[in-house]
C-alpha cells in the first residue's frame, strides 16, 4: 500500500507531502495505481520547481517507494493550488482503489 501524508497548517497551507511503500495493485511494471501515483507526484514537483518561485527539499528512497517534499521559505499562491490539485488526484485515486492508497492529512 501507498501511503501519503499532506503536511498542513492551521490556516490550511500545505507545507509538504511524504508518500512512502509500492502500492501492490500488480506486479512492477504493470501497477497501475503505483503509476499513477508517481505520474501526479513528479508532475506536482516538476510544476513547482518550473511555475513557482517556491523553494523544495526534497529527499527520495526508490527502493521504498519515499518521496518527501517539504517547501522552504515563503508559499506562493501558485505552489498551494498545485498541491491541492496533488491532493485531490491521490483522494480520487483512493476513492476508487482505498486497498492500495491512503491517503491523509496532518496538521503542524
Amino acid at each position: 500500500m501507498t501511503k501519503v501524508r499532506f503536511y498542513q497548517n492551521k490556516q490550511g497551507e500545505i507545507l509538504g507531502f511524504q508518500t512512502v511503500g509500492h502500492a501492490g495493485y500488480a506486479r512492477s511494471g504493470e501497477d497501475i495505481v503505483c503509476a499513477a501515483v508517481s505520474a501526479l507526484v513528479l508532475n506536482t514537483l516538476n510544476s513547482i520547481e518550473l511555475f513557482t518561485e517556491d523553494k523544495q527539499i526534497i529527499e527520495t528512497d526508490e527502493s521504498r517507494g519515499i518521496i518527501r517534499m517539504k517547501l522552504s521559505g515563503d508559499r506562493s499562491k501558485e505552489a498551494q493550488i498545485l498541491l491541492k490539485s496533488l491532493r485531490l488526484g491521490l483522494q480520487n485515486i483512493e476513492e476508487e482503489h482505498d486497498r492500495y492508497i491512503q491517503v491523509s492529512i496532518k496538521e503542524v
